[in-house]
């Protein structure tokens, strides 16, 4: 069974305001996403009596470091205090990094029809691209690995394959969440809870 982990996506960026694509595209929050971070600081110093039992991981991408950074000044600890760890970027979009779906099929009808009839399992075209499952793939050596409280910040691709990991939950619901970027998200007992 996995330690108690608690799970906070990144704050707002410009490119989630505009539905644009991310993936590993490394992008900065914005105003709102500070404040969610600040929130989700806020959230965990409420739930996590002594921080200094859990370890801080986050995703390289400049939106997951400022963010857990922001969390952790909010908890009153030093913000440079936490690793990193690839494995948790988000899923790689490919060449349609940077593009919203509108924009997509304006390019190229039809194009984004495939992913909406299998989106766990479709990669997108160019070289780099990820399906969900290979993210899965990618993260489940890090989350089988994890042995002590773990405050993690990382992205909403992650986040689905947690849900697919712990819960089994069916790859298209997963591919389907909503991922909220104002929330913690409690793994504890195996059992998932957003806070």
């Amino acid at each position: 069974m996995p330690p108690l982990v608690y799970f906070v996506r990144h704050g707002l960026t410009e490119w989630n305001a505009e539905g644009r694509l991310q993936g590993q595209a490394d992008t900065d929050i914005t105003d709102v996403g500070r404040a969610q971070a600040d929130r989700n600081g806020a959230r965990l110093a409420e739930l996590i009596e002594n921080p200094l039992r859990f370890d801080f991981v986050a995703s390289p991408m400049r939106r997951t470091r400022e963010t857990m950074e922001r969390v952790r000044t909010v908890m009153g600890l030093d913000p440079t205090g936490y690793s990193t760890d690839v494995r948790l970027m988000e899923v790689h979009f490919g060449d349609w990094q940077g593009s919203t779906f509108a924009e997509l099929e304006a390019r190229e009808p039809g194009c984004t029809r495939p992913r909406k009839t299998n989106k766990w399992e479709f990669v997108p075209p160019g070289d780099a691209g990820e399906s969900y499952q290979m993210l899965l793939e990618r993260v489940q050596p890090w989350f089988e690995a994890l042995r002590r409280p773990t405050v993690c910040v990382t992205h909403g691709g992650v986040i689905r394959t947690i849900f697919r990991l712990v819960e089994n939950m069916p790859g298209r619901q997963a591919a389907a969440l909503e991922v909220p970027q104002d929330m913690v998200l409690r793994l504890q007992d195996d059992y998932l809870e957003w806070q």
